[in-house]
């Protein structure tokens, strides 16, 4: 008894420390990050790194922190698109689903068996360095900041040292991790994007002052422009924390 009970407390102190990691992120210019030609949000990824360590109901915790704290930035910080964010169709069940769908997935992967992930982890590796790499050129093509090249630069031999590191010290659990961020991240970018879609359209285009005939074109740009480098920033800082954590347990 004693056991599950300190058992509980740990999951409880994970929650709260992560859920406000999440909430620090959103208020702080700490929780967006330029990766590749636009710009990365990291407020997602305790959720996912919860989820991976602690199981689905402490990812769904840390998610549902992240969906209300949402909901509190569209009513004391809003911007013309705000008013999406006070559904919590919208705001909080994405983010909640973000925990549930990380860990099973990981899960999932962990009783598959990764005999054969080398060459796969390479291709992502590889893949994740050619964006950066199109970040740097399509900077320094529009002379954009020098800063953002700088880090997209750090970013790549971020990537280097992670994929070595990864394979050496993570051997097959480094798949799981990649997978589960992955399938983490397209959660929260495309169901949120999907849900603002399907309810609110045409007033979104509108609030962006667009045509609201070419809002599923909006909402699928944004999602790729987002989608993509969340998901490299995901990975690059998940497989490290979970990978440090694993190493000192």
């Amino acid at each position: 008894m004693l056991a599950v009970k300190k058992f509980d407390v740990r999951k409880m102190v994970i929650v709260g420390v992560l859920g406000g990691v999440s909430a620090v992120l959103g208020m702080t210019p700490l929780g967006f990050i330029p990766v590749g030609p636009t710009r990365a949000t990291i407020m997602h990824i305790p959720v996912i790194i919860g989820a991976i360590l602690e199981g689905p109901i402490v990812g769904a915790l840390v998610g549902l922190i992240f969906g209300l704290f949402s909901i509190f930035q569209a009513l004391t910080n809003p911007t013309p698109v705000s008013f999406v964010f006070l559904n919590p169709l919208v705001s909080v069940v994405p983010r909640v689903l973000i925990g549930i769908i990380s860990y099973y997935v990981f899960e999932a992967l962990s009783n598959l068996g990764n005999k054969k992930t080398i060459g796969i982890l390479n291709a992502i590796w590889i893949g994740i360095a050619g964006y950066l790499s199109y970040g740097i050129y399509k900077n320094v093509v529009d002379a954009k900041s020098v800063w953002m090249i700088v880090v997209n630069v750090a970013l790549i031999v971020v990537t280097a040292a992670i994929a070595f590191l990864a394979n050496k010290k993570l051997r097959g659990k480094t798949l799981d991790i990649v997978v589960s961020t992955i399938a983490g991240t397209l959660t929260n970018t495309g169901l949120v994007l999907s849900l603002i879609y399907l309810i609110y359209a045409e007033s979104f285009a509108k609030s962006l002052g667009q045509d609201p005939g070419l809002a599923r074109k909006i909402i699928l740009g944004i999602g790729i422009a987002n989608g993509i480098p969340e998901i490299i920033i995901a990975i690059l800082i998940v497989t490290s924390v979970v990978g440090a954590l694993r190493r000192t347990e």
